[in-house]
């Protein structure tokens, strides 16, 4: 049996009467309230005045000489108790912390040193992040205390290193405060010596930091360790809780009553012959693919430098040929990865007329592209380049990087699938645990399905929306109209600017258009979203369906990741391990809730590196409110949620976001490098980003 933990400690105000005095000009350290925080009894009292001012400004204590004084009731205005209670933590932790965020508006941030991990080049700091909320899970005041992993500030101030590209430095510490250093005063900039810039990516290699390393462990007793020692060191104490009465209690325990589950076969997968297994690795090694590719007709061939010919080329057709063998203990060779055609269906037909060798390295794009425009193709024929790439997809120049995405786009205009496989892993002796993921994108890029999920099929349709910001254009794109049956087969989608609304409501009416044609009967459109989608942003997408008539309700499911600044729930009853059981579901607001998303299926499971994910935070709306007064409907959209986690046919390690939202951020990741500003048919109904 499960006991499942939030970080949240609810709290009840000592006093919930505030009588304050609000100024219109702003006041050096006073809290600047903007029009949605402003008191109710104010807009009761001043309503017409209040229209033409955006903030007000006030320190929750003064009223001499305001230009309103009022007495608040805190539980009825609550987005102003909130500002009240970030205020006050702020002011008391001033000159208590090490590093401390001093923009009381947000939530309140603060850094602990860590001595045992810092070094004589920088200072490695623990983040905390205490944020305020009401009523979520409890029925009053609840303040969340959540550990934001780590941050290093470099040892020597902007005095001490001197010459340094201003453009390179974002965030600084300035006398234990932290400042976005463009936006930082003048008057914090006087004394120099007494600013560390903090280590990013830019500043790290600089000063030759060495970058950190991923952590694939359990995270779950390390954050729940940081949290508690947090709370016990600095908020269980007499002078914290004069200004926040934190509960006796501490951290709030979800009943049982109120923890929901997915479906017991929600996880389940079904593979060749039907055959089912809830793990992508162990599916596709006893069953095969659920579907071969439609294509009978396909040709493979290679663009590579000379150089990588005898070796990397000469590996990567010997693994599809034949398998990948290694050693055993005993020096005795076994085949540790099977053949293309045994593990995905897929037979080996080479196109070596088509081969590509590529003779300029400052000239590639251009030599692919002559080379795929000059060589004749057989019709009625499926081509799949395997690009042999000496550009890895982390590389940190641009321009090199820019290559790869150039002849990926090059591909896509000739309706070529293509797999990209950087040329240092082919020499690598663990290659068998690369190939799995390879050769299943490769399926699934020519049409065939590696595994689909195990449930009847309803007509509804699913689209996903994601998004990526752009460093090198600044802007943010959105991979939209991402159409999948419930299935999680997937059926097509496009590609466009953030800010384009009316474009991305356009791209799911033709989404839907096209999918009420095939099947008129269609029950419901649902809309996974990659952050809680505004009222203006849903607008023009509910005009566009009501013009076409749909009297069908539109669902939309925000998700978002959880891991910073968030909340986190724990199995204490698991003392080991503390993630909860896979599909868990707990409500931590109004339509808002955490979905436990991992490979824990029952107490004893054993889980993977890399798949101890936190859980997912969605919130869920809909044009028609009351399909949620049945809470099956709810339950209902969570699975949908969870089992299109498990359609990612990218790798075979579960992931814990669905492919709606996943796959939109991978085509808009690349998007922005691609000369044309829309893709073509081939583009918008092919897998070719995976």
């Amino acid at each position: 049996m499960q006991q499942i933990q939030l970080n949240i400690i609810p709290f009840a105000p000592n006093n919930t009467i505030l009588k304050i005095g609000l100024y219109k000009q702003k006041i050096e350290g006073y809290a600047s309230l903007y029009k949605g925080e402003y008191p109710r009894i104010l807009w009761e009292q001043y309503e017409a005045e209040l229209r033409e001012i955006s903030h007000l400004y006030c320190n929750f204590s003064d009223v001499e000489n305001a230009d309103y004084v009022v007495e608040v009731d805190i539980t009825k205005s609550t987005n102003f108790g909130l500002h009240y209670f970030r205020f006050l933590m702020y002011n008391y932790f001033v000159g208590k912390v090490d590093v401390l965020f001093p923009n009381f508006i947000n939530d309140v941030e603060i850094w602990q040193h860590d001595k045992n991990k810092s070094t004589a080049k920088f200072n490695q700091y623990n983040k905390f992040t205490l944020k305020v909320q009401y009523a979520r899970v409890s029925n009053s005041f609840e303040l969340v205390v959540a550990y934001d992993g780590t941050a290093k500030l470099y040892a020597k101030s902007l005095q001490e290193i001197g010459n340094i590209d201003p453009d390179k430095i974002t965030w600084v510490n300035s006398n234990g405060k932290l400042f976005r250093w463009k936006e930082m005063p003048p008057e914090e900039k006087q004394e120099l010596d007494k600013i560390f810039p903090l280590l990013n990516y830019k500043l790290k290699k600089q000063f030759d930091v060495p970058a950190d390393k991923p952590d694939f462990n359990n995270r779950y007793p390390k954050y729940l360790n940081f949290i508690n020692s947090f709370y016990n060191n600095v908020l269980n104490t007499d002078a914290f809780k004069k200004i926040i009465p934190l509960a006796d209690t501490g951290f709030w325990k979800v009943a049982e009553e109120h923890t929901l589950r997915t479906k017991l076969n929600s996880n389940e997968l079904l593979f060749g012959k039907n055959m089912l297994s809830v793990s992508p690795l162990e599916g596709m090694k006893k069953y095969g693919p659920y579907k071969k590719s439609p294509n009978n007709n396909v040709k493979f061939f290679f663009i590579y430098h000379p150089e990588d010919k005898a070796t990397a080329v000469t590996n990567i057709y010997k693994y599809f040929h034949k398998g990948f063998f290694k050693n055993n203990d005993e020096g005795n060779p076994y085949r540790a990865f099977p053949d293309i055609y045994t593990y995905i269906k897929q037979p080996l037909e080479l196109a070596v007329t088509n081969n590509i060798e590529i003779q300029n390295k400052e000239n590639i794009v251009a030599e692919v592209d002559y080379a795929i425009k000059n060589t004749p193709r057989t019709a009625d024929t499926q081509y799949v380049a395997i690009y042999i790439s000496p550009i890895a997809k982390t590389e940190e120049n641009t321009d090199l990087l820019n290559v790869y995405y150039k002849v990926k786009e090059i591909l896509i205009k000739h309706e070529i699938s293509s797999q990209v496989i950087y040329n240092q892993n082919l020499l690598r002796d663990d290659f068998n645990f690369y190939l799995p993921n390879i050769e299943i994108a490769l399926l699934a890029k020519l049409g065939g399905i590696p595994w689909r999920l195990n449930c009847s099929s309803v007509d509804e349709l699913i689209v996903g929306v994601g998004a990526f910001y752009s460093q090198t254009n600044k802007t943010r794109y959105v991979g939209s109209a991402f159409c999948f049956n419930n299935e999680g087969i997937f059926e097509g989608f496009n590609c466009f600017g953030a800010d384009e609304t009316m474009m991305l409501a356009g791209s799911i009416r033709n989404a839907v258009t096209t999918y009420v044609e095939r099947k008129k009967d269609a029950k419901r459109l649902i809309i996974h979203f990659y952050k809680k989608m505004s009222e203006q942003e849903l607008e023009p997408i509910m005009k566009v369906l009501h013009n076409l008539e749909l009297d069908i309700p539109v669902i939309v499911v925000s998700i978002n990741k959880t891991e910073s600044k968030e909340l986190l729930a724990f199995d204490i009853s698991d003392t080991k391990n503390l993630m909860p059981l896979s599909g868990t579901i707990i409500q931590v607001g109004y339509r808002d809730y955490l979905l436990c998303n991992n490979t824990r299926y029952n107490p004893s499971s054993v889980v993977k590196m890399k798949e101890y994910h936190f859980p997912i935070k969605l919130h869920i709306s809909s044009s028609q409110k009351e399909v949620f007064d049945d809470v099956a409907v709810v339950k209902d959209i969570m699975d949908q949620v969870y089992q299109f986690s498990r359609m990612y046919w990218k790798s075979i390690s579960q992931q814990s976001l669905p492919v709606t939202t996943l796959y939109p951020e991978m085509v808009a990741q690349m998007y922005p490098h691609f000369d044309n500003e829309h893709l073509n048919e081939f583009g918008m109904n092919n897998l070719w980003f995976l």
